[in-house]
């Protein structure tokens, strides 16, 4: 009877709490374009993932992402421009250290996975849907961030800056 009790317990809490999975923090990255002055590209690095990864496909119901990466460490290749991305004209680093997103769920679709969550950046979080494909120990997601739902920057008009970055979020397991 001991034996069933603790099997049965054994069995309930494997498949209910999955082990955190560990960010490569070398290997992981956050890219973004954003158009400015409606013909400069600008293309751009994150760096300085961390968090906690519980994902399972064969049970997405207790798959959990927890992730944060350092707005600091932004890299355009422009000192300049990065100097001022992190200054309070943009990503204000002082007040604010992280850009998060905790998922909410995580589900199967047509092309891979689609994770639901909150997106927490200079100070506002909003729910956005993140689909994303899962191969050889790396995520990969691609999203759409409009930075003045976020506050990011002042409206300088569709002419100087962009009102929109396209994101692509690599995050490589150890």
């Amino acid at each position: 009877m001991l034996k069933t009790i603790l099997f049965t317990l054994f069995t309930f809490c494997s498949s209910s709490f999955l082990p955190a999975q560990t960010i490569d923090g070398e290997k992981s990255v956050v890219n973004f374009t954003a158009v400015a002055l409606k013909v400069n590209k600008v293309n751009g690095t994150f760096k300085g993932m961390k968090g906690e990864i519980n994902f399972n496909e064969n049970n997405l119901e207790n798959s959990a992402f927890s992730v944060c990466i350092d707005p600091s460490t932004v890299n355009t290749k422009n000192q300049k421009r990065d100097d001022h991305l992190r200054s309070e004209d943009f990503f204000f680093i002082k007040n604010f250290p992280e850009i998060c997103f905790v998922s909410t769920s995580i589900e199967k679709t047509k092309n891979g996975f689609k994770t639901t969550g909150n997106l927490a950046l200079h100070g506002i979080t909003k729910e956005i849907e993140i689909p994303f494909t899962f191969k050889n120990k790396t995520f990969t997601g691609n999203i759409k961030i409009k930075r003045l739902d976020y506050g990011i920057g002042v409206d300088y008009g569709s002419f100087t800056a962009s009102k929109e970055a396209k994101i692509e979020i690599v995050c490589v397991l150890k």
